[in-house]
């Protein structure tokens, strides 16, 4: 099992140059740097170069993560939007391949966050999603690289809640490339144990997002990481944790995540890198 980290911990944009943080949570001891999709797709070549050296020295595995906006929405009835999102996705894989990213996860299956000004026809809405995903799960073959099906709260999307529904929605893409995304964040708002959540996933299971129930680093809020660390080795889980925690509130990030104090406790004098690197300790040894 391999842990790894999310950028935007650090960041308050989505698009930022990744290659600082290679080093950087490489001296902190993770794993894993997992990186904005939205920022990748807009790397030169010889920038995704750059980046994939730079985590070939430091021994680092590079993931992404991605919330589709609504332009890109790959499960809309318009198709206009539909294959527009297609061909956005495809560009998105294609410079994953160059920088040897082999997993990218998160709402690829619709868009986000929804709106929910608009009527919402979920029957329909998936249907259209399974179809998209299959499409770029044959295209992302090629290159072997995994789609991981995000589960997200009832107030940031309706199409993929619960373990359940991921679970569902996997099974009827049908595709080895694709499997299930939780995120102890979402979990906790929508399971009845996150524990057996993960239990009931088992081999679908892809890839993990952890976080406290108010996006704090893990150890420091309610969730039982213990009862999680024992699910995990229950499933035999060998593949990749990813800590995404959002604590500083400002820029895009914030925003869009909805962070409006600060969850560091510590003001302006907040040290993130201990903060994590204590957090990364604790999670390795509960896990």
């Amino acid at each position: 099992m391999d842990i790894g980290v999310y950028f935007a911990y650090w960041e308050q944009k989505w698009d930022v140059d990744y290659v600082p943080y290679v080093k950087k949570v490489a001296d902190l001891g993770f794993d894993i740097l997992e990186v904005g999709a939205a920022g990748i797709v807009n790397m030169s070549d010889q920038e995704l170069k750059t980046l994939k050296n730079e985590a070939e020295k430091y021994n680092i595995r590079l993931t992404a993560g991605l919330g589709l906006p609504e332009k890109y929405d790959v499960s809309s009835e318009n198709e206009e939007i539909r294959k527009n999102g297609i061909a956005f996705m495809k560009k998105v894989l294609d410079k994953l391949d160059k920088a040897n990213i082999r997993k990218i996860g998160g709402i690829i299956y619709s868009h986000w966050p929804v709106d929910y000004s608009k009527p919402v026809d979920k029957p329909k809405t998936r249907s259209i999603a399974i179809k998209s995903i299959r499409e770029l799960a044959d295209y992302a073959n090629q290159y072997n690289i995994m789609l991981l099906m995000e589960t997200v709260n009832r107030f940031e999307q309706f199409l993929v809640n619960d373990a359940d529904e991921a679970i569902a929605f996997v099974d009827a893409i049908n595709k080895d490339n694709v499997k299930v995304m939780l995120d102890t964040f979402h979990m906790n708002i929508e399971e009845d144990n996150i524990a057996n959540a993960i239990r009931k996933t088992g081999s679908k299971l892809g890839h993990l997002h952890i976080g406290e129930a108010n996006r704090k680093v893990p150890g420091k809020g309610h969730i039982s990481w213990e009862e999680i660390g024992s699910a995990l080795r229950d499933i035999d889980f060998q593949d990749d944790v990813v800590m995404e925690p959002f604590v500083k509130p400002g820029g895009k990030v914030g925003l869009d995540i909805r962070v409006w104090r600060d969850l560091s406790n510590q003001g302006e004098e907040a040290d993130l890198d201990k903060d994590i690197k204590e957090s990364l300790a604790y999670v390795r040894s509960v896990f």
